[in-house]
């Protein structure tokens, strides 16, 4: 199972780290059996993504961008191939390393939000630190930071219930952001949201990558993945293209 496939779209000597590179995958392919067949959802991908940028990663349905989108948020292991995510080979780790990595170093944002239904919004955005450890007072000041930042502190106590479709997602970036990842990483987190309430929540997900985060959105449409700043398109398994997003007369294209 070899084969070229199209060079890194940055890099140069060196680790990850020496160049600014928060993550590069080396010639990943993931098979699958299905009985006597193998079957290759990725096929050599080769990508790397600087700290700070705002990457989009779309695809049509069975082009391989969601195993992609597992593989990179350490849901999943390539069958081949190396994946450097801020400077550890992550591709080499165990199942509870992976699971230290996801915890600390990625923040989810999934379509369907994924909110405890009886919690309030703070204890939601208290998780992931609830299971790293840290004390109760940390926790609540870390968390309303979270909720500060996505503008909805005021609603801190409110169960999911009793907020909007809008403000859950808020409340899941929240989530995503309070143990300060190196990565966030957002799976269509618009599909179920109307026009209005998308263009908010991308609007957020600007003002976060200005302020600093590095961003990943997957999505299937197109007009959301030119709010990023470079668009990476997924076919049959490779980077069928990768390419900045050009902001000139108020059109927004892909380059390239």
């Amino acid at each position: 199972m070899s084969g070229p496939g199209p060079e890194p779209s940055s890099g140069g000597a060196g680790s990850p780290a020496d160049q600014g590179v928060l993550i590069r995958l080396a010639d990943i392919w993931k098979t699958y059996s299905m009985g006597s067949e193998e079957v290759h959802a990725l096929r050599g991908v080769n990508l790397e993504i600087r700290r700070n940028e705002y990457v989009a990663i779309m695809g049509p349905s069975g082009s391989g961008k969601s195993t992609l989108m597992n593989l990179l948020g350490c849901l999943d292991t390539p069958s081949q191939g190396d994946y450097f995510l801020a400077d550890r080979k992550v591709s080499d780790l165990d199942d509870d390393q992976l699971a230290h990595i996801r915890n600390r170093e990625i923040g989810f944002v999934f379509q369907t939000f994924h909110l405890l239904a009886r919690a309030s919004a703070l204890r939601n955005v208290e998780l992931p630190l609830v299971y790293s450890g840290v004390s109760a007072a940390e926790r609540r000041a870390s968390a309303l930071r979270a909720l500060e930042e996505v503008e909805l502190a005021h609603r801190a106590r409110h169960r999911p219930n009793e907020l909007s479709g809008g403000q859950r997602q808020r409340v899941a970036i929240a989530r995503a952001l309070v143990t300060r990842p190196s990565l966030l990483l957002a799976d269509e987190p618009t599909g179920n949201l109307d026009s209005k309430t998308s263009a908010e929540i991308l609007d957020l997900f600007d003002r976060l990558h200005r302020g600093g985060n590095t961003v990943i959105l997957v999505t299937h449409e197109h007009d959301i993945a030119l709010r990023a700043h470079r668009v990476v398109t997924i076919h049959d398994g490779q980077v069928s293209s990768d390419s900045p997003v050009e902001r000139a007369g108020g059109l927004l294209a892909a380059s390239g």
